[in-house]
């Protein structure tokens, strides 16, 4: 081979490890927070989020996900993302009110007919009102998980009617609203950390919190707390948040990459979320659990109406977002 053929083979060689060096070297590594274990809903759409912007951004993105709950609690996840030390994260909007109160409204008590309301209203012009509160905080929500209905359950009776909440002491997530929530049953609210939950319902310092189905199987609450009763008083919408930093960091194209890969999430997450409550249902009544469906909710919302008339005292402005949403089909 002549030496100006070498030449210019080693230069070609070597442009090209330079550029796969430099693209290497450009890569960017993002975390990705979620409080769930292996096989649940949640999980198998952050991981599959995960792995579809790693490989449509040809690994100029190299996301992880950290399961269980490793990288903090979710108040400590939130602010996390918030400052850019986490990328991306799964987080439900009950905690989020005291960081962007507009959020709160999806904490109200029977504010949605049912599941697939909540994803018409959030897949909308609505939920992109919220997906902009959230930027002006810090994060990005691309895309809406689902979480079900939440209902009650405790250590001593089936809940047939606001009164049998009376006295008992109930678990609520870390918002006033869902402290009223209990109050205006009776009952007396207990904010704590969801992992110390299952210990609390053992020992008896509660007799009782509300979660979904799956939530309830996974966390074997149904072993220690076997009373289970379809309140559905809850529907409350998850998000797929970015940290802002780390959106606002990326090209156009690949903003575009990581928002499909988001909505992919969220169709998956869905389908795999109708499908774990079914399966969860007949786990926990398989394991002891008594399920008792309640089939009139009214006293249960009439109950909650002191809440709504003091919410709109202190947020007036909130009073057509709640008009808009149960007026959305």
């Amino acid at each position: 081979m002549k030496l100006g053929h070498v030449l210019r083979s080693t230069l070609f060689v070597g442009a090209v490890a330079g550029i796969a060096m430099a693209t290497q070297a450009s890569a960017v590594t993002w975390r990705g927070w979620n409080i769930h274990g292996p096989g649940y809903p949640n999980t198998v759409a952050m991981h599959d989020f995960a792995k579809a912007v790693t490989a449509k951004t040809d690994g100029r993105i190299k996301a992880t996900v950290y399961d269980n709950g490793v990288l903090g609690d979710q108040p400590d996840a939130i602010e996390q993302t918030r400052s850019g030390a986490l990328n991306f994260a799964n987080f439900n909007m009950g905690p989020m009110g005291p960081i962007v109160p507009m959020t709160n409204v999806l904490s109200l008590p029977f504010l949605f007919n049912g599941v697939e309301q909540m994803h018409h209203v959030m897949d909308g012009k609505i939920g992109q009102e919220f997906s902009d509160a959230l930027a002006k905080k810090g994060l990005v929500a691309l895309s809406w998980f689902d979480s079900g209905a939440r209902s009650m359950y405790n250590t001593k009776h089936p809940i047939t009617k606001p009164s049998d909440v009376k006295g008992l002491k109930i678990r609520v997530m870390n918002n006033d609203l869902y402290v009223q929530m209990i109050d205006a049953m009776g009952g007396n609210a207990t904010p704590m950390a969801f992992g110390e939950v299952y210990q609390a319902l053992k020992t008896g310092v509660i007799d009782g919190a509300e979660n979904n189905y799956p939530s309830y199987d996974e966390t074997n609450h149904f072993e220690v707390a076997k009373y289970y009763s379809t309140t559905d008083h809850l529907i409350i919408p998850e998000c797929l948040c970015i940290a802002k930093a780390s959106w606002d960091a990326l090209s156009n194209g690949d903003q575009k990459i990581v928002r499909q890969a988001a909505i992919d999430a969220a169709i998956e997450q869905r389908k795999l979320w109708a499908q774990d409550s079914t399966k969860a249902k007949k786990a926990v009544e398989a394991g002891g659990a008594k399920i008792n469906v309640i089939k009139n909710l009214k006293p249960f919302q009439d109950a909650m109406k002191p809440i709504y008339t003091k919410f709109f005292e202190k947020n007036p402005s909130l009073k057509p977002l709640v008009e808009q949403i149960r007026a959305t089909k």
